[in-house]
């Protein structure tokens, strides 16, 4: 997983690095509590109930994505994760991180994630 500022790269020139590299993007937008982050991670993912996800939801759902792409044959996925200045602090954002660590380990190069710092 590699972090990034906003001040750095903007979340359309991530999305053109990702095409430029043969992968489709897949942004999670910024959310300030974990309920609402594992909502927009579950929406974007396209799970049903999203609303209700818990972080053993998210890290099951993250592996049948991955394996999504690769039994389907669809290019690879860079997801991009905006994160706000609130919730750095919160202390589920290290979970979600090595969450999505376990799950860009598991994808193999089926599945790489960029966390962009707001």
């Amino acid at each position: 997983m590699k972090i990034y500022s906003a001040d750095t790269w903007t979340i359309d020139e991530l999305k053109a690095q990702a095409d430029d590299a043969g992968r489709r993007s897949l942004v999670i937008p910024a959310a300030d509590t974990k309920r609402a982050v594992l909502a927009t991670f579950g929406e974007a993912l396209d799970l049903p109930e999203y609303d209700a996800l818990d972080l053993d939801d998210l890290n099951d759902s993250l592996h049948d994505f991955a394996d999504a792409v690769a039994e389907n044959g669809n290019k690879p996925v860079t997801v991009i994760w905006q994160v706000s200045a609130s919730f750095r602090t919160d202390r589920f954002f290290g979970i979600i991180c090595e969450t999505l660590q376990d799950a860009e380990s598991y994808a193999g190069k089926d599945l790489t994630v960029i966390t962009v710092c707001l």
